[in-house]
């Protein structure tokens, strides 16, 4: 299958959601999130790290065992909905389903780099002048508020949607080296699906929301 962004326009299109999490994790890095505001300005950034939750099997997911609830029922839906939901208490995450309608698998958007909109995306963050940028969106919460992305969000179609869609990576933007592969973050619950190396980091990104570990081999 050919790499996202090759002859699909100026936004990812459905055909390429349509592929397992774990292809897709991989093939998201170096595309572009971009959030349209009410006020008509348009927030952009690359993605930079991502982590893929591949269904009813993985014990890591919301859908695991088949589980189907009203919080995850976006999950379920075709491929290139948006699947946002609310944890601890405070704050909001941002998951592409991908695969096909019916088979729950998605992938997390942990981290991305701002490109446009950057002073909005701060203020957004309640950050003072001096935080660093990477800062910014470095973590799927700080992602949700840098680009102002909540529950009224959930379930919309990233292919059609005129506030929240996906473009397709340039070759300027693609990582240029092999992304890192780790466990993912904060799903120790999830016995030994907790080891698997489903988290993909951009090697050369000062974004990502913690510093990925060097590659280890599967046991």
């Amino acid at each position: 299958m050919s790499a996202i962004g090759v002859d699909v326009g100026v936004r990812v299109i459905r055909r390429d959601f349509a592929r397992d999490a774990q292809t897709l994790a991989v093939d998201l890095l170096g595309t572009t999130l971009a959030r349209r505001l009410a006020s008509g300005l348009i927030l952009r950034g690359r993605i930079v790290e991502t982590e893929a939750y591949i269904g009813v099997r993985d014990r890591a997911s919301h859908a695991f065992g088949g589980r189907r609830t009203p919080r995850n029922e976006a999950m379920y839906a075709k491929p290139g909905t948006a699947y946002v939901y609310f944890t601890y208490g405070m704050h909001f995450c941002f998951n592409v389903v991908c695969a096909a309608e019916g088979d729950p698998q998605a992938v997390l958007i942990r981290a991305a780099e701002p490109l446009e909109g950057i002073e909005e995306m701060r203020d957004l963050r309640g950050m003072g002048a001096a935080a660093s940028d990477r800062l910014i969106a470095s973590g799927p919460a700080r992602l949700c508020q840098a680009f102002a992305i909540d529950r009224e969000l959930n379930a919309v179609d990233l292919v059609t949607s005129d506030r929240l869609w996906l473009e397709p990576a340039a070759r300027s933007t693609r990582p240029t080296r092999r992304p890192l592969r780790t466990p993912r973050i904060g799903v120790d619950y999830a016995g030994a699906w907790a080891k698997r190396l489903l988290r993909f980091v951009d090697p050369e990104t000062q974004h990502a929301s913690r510093s990925p570990r060097p590659r280890t081999k599967r046991k």
